[in-house]
C-alpha cells in the first residue's frame, strides 16, 4: 500500500489575522528618516511573520497536517540592495528556531517555493546574482529554524527565451556557478507553459536534482500525454533524497481557465492520478495548490473519507488499498 500525505501552501483559511506574508515596501521604509528605526520596523514585521508561521504550524498539528510550504516573504526587504548591510537573521534567531523545533517535534514536512523571479537559467548575470542571492536567504532560514536544507526548495526551470534546448543547456551552464549547499536544496518542476516533465526530466537527471510532478501543469501542457511512461524516471530523481516523493496537486478553475488553479481539487482528477502510482512507492507528500487552501484540504479528505478503495490513517493522511 502506499501512504498519501496532503499539504497546503503558507495561508489559512481558519485562522483570522494569522498572515505570514507582512510587508513594507521600499518607499514605506525610505519615509522614515531614521533609518535604524526603520530597519527595527522591518524586524519587528518579520518577528511577525514567524510568530504567525508558528501558529500556522500548531494549527497545522492540532489537525493532523504534516507537510506545509512556507512562505517565501517571511522577512521583508531582506535581500534589497540598499539593505546589504542588514544582518536580518540575528535578531530572528530565537523565533526561526522554535518554528523548527515545532516542525521536528510534531513531524511537519516543511519548505519553500521560491518566487518566479528566481531564474538559474537567466541570460542575465545580474539577475543569476540575484537569483542566487534569494536562494541563500532561504538557505539561511532554514539554517536558523535547525532544519536541514536537503531539498527544501521546489523551482522551476525558468524562462525558455523561445529556445528550449538552449534554455535546458543554459540552466546546466549557470548550475556550476551555485554553491553546492544551494545546489543541494532544490528540487524542480515542470511547468504549464515552458517545460515539459520530459525537459525537466532531463535536467533532473543530468544534474541529481528530484523532479517534483506538477499533474495539473503536465495536463495543461505536455509534448507526451502518457506521463505514465516516465513515472519510474520521476521516482529515481528521488533516490538519493533523505525525503519522500513530491508531487502538486491542483485543478483547473475552468475548460476556459485550464491553467488557473481552482478554489478546490477534484477528486475524481486526483484520484486518476493516484490509481496509476499506487503500489510503486511507499509514500507519496501532495502539496495542494488550491485557492482555498487548508480549507481544501479539509475537503478534500471529507470526500476521500467516503472511498472505499482507501484507509485513513489521520486528518490528511492515507493508505491507498
Amino acid at each position: 500500500m502506499t501512504i498519501v500525505r496532503l499539504g497546503y501552501v503558507a495561508m489559512s483559511m481558519e485562522l483570522k489575522n494569522a498572515s505570514p506574508s507582512q510587508t513594507m515596501t521600499f518607499t514605506q521604509f525610505t519615509k522614515i528618516d531614521d533609518r535604524e528605526a526603520a530597519i527595527r520596523k522591518l524586524e519587528r514585521i518579520a518577528i511577525s511573520n514567524i510568530n504567525n508561521t508558528l501558529r500556522l504550524l500548531k494549527h497545522n498539528a492540532a489537525s493532523d497536517i504534516h507537510f506545509y510550504r512556507l512562505t517565501s516573504r517571511l522577512i521583508p526587504l531582506a535581500n534589497h540592495e540598499e539593505l546589504l548591510d542588514w544582518n536580518y537573521i540575528k535578531p530572528l534567531k530565537e523565533p526561526l528556531r522554535e518554528i523548527g523545533n515545532f516542525a521536528k517535534k510534531h513531524n511537519i514536512r516543511i519548505d519553500f517555493h521560491p518566487d518566479h523571479f528566481v531564474l538559474i537559467n537567466s541570460q542575465e548575470k545580474h539577475i543569476l546574482k540575484n537569483s542566487i542571492n534569494t536562494l541563500k536567504l532561504h538557505y539561511l532560514l532554514l539554517k536558523a529554524m535547525g532544519i536541514d536544507p536537503t531539498h527544501r526548495c521546489v523551482m522551476h526551470v525558468g524562462g525558455n527565451y523561445k529556445d528550449t534546448e538552449m534554455s535546458l543547456e543554459r540552466f546546466v551552464d549557470n548550475w556550476m556557478d551555485i554553491p553546492k549547499v544551494i545546489q543541494n536544496m532544490i528540487m524542480l518542476e515542470n511547468d504549464d507553459t515552458s517545460f515539459t516533465l520530459e525537459d525537466t526530466l532531463y535536467l533532473c537527471e543530468k544534474l541529481d536534482i528530484p523532479l517534483v510532478f506538477d499533474y495539473h501543469h503536465h495536463l495543461a501542457y505536455h509534448q507526451n500525454a502518457n506521463w505514465e511512461i516516465n513515472w519510474d524516471r520521476v521516482v529515481q530523481t528521488w533516490r538519493h533524497s533523505p525525503h519522500s516523493i513530491k508531487m502538486h496537486i491542483s485543478s483547473p478553475k475552468s475548460d476556459k481557465a485550464f491553467r488557473h488553479h481552482s478554489d478546490y481539487v477534484d477528486i475524481d482528477m486526483f484520484f486518476r492520478f493516484l490509481n496509476v502510482i499506487k503500489g510503486s512507492i511507499p509514500q507519496i507528500d501532495c502539496m495542494i495548490e488550491a485557492k482555498r487552501k487548508d480549507d481544501a484540504l479539509f475537503k478534500l479528505m471529507e470526500e476521500v473519507k467516503t472511498r472505499k478503495d482507501i484507509e485513513i490513517i489521520d486528518g490528511s493522511s492515507f493508505y491507498l488499498k
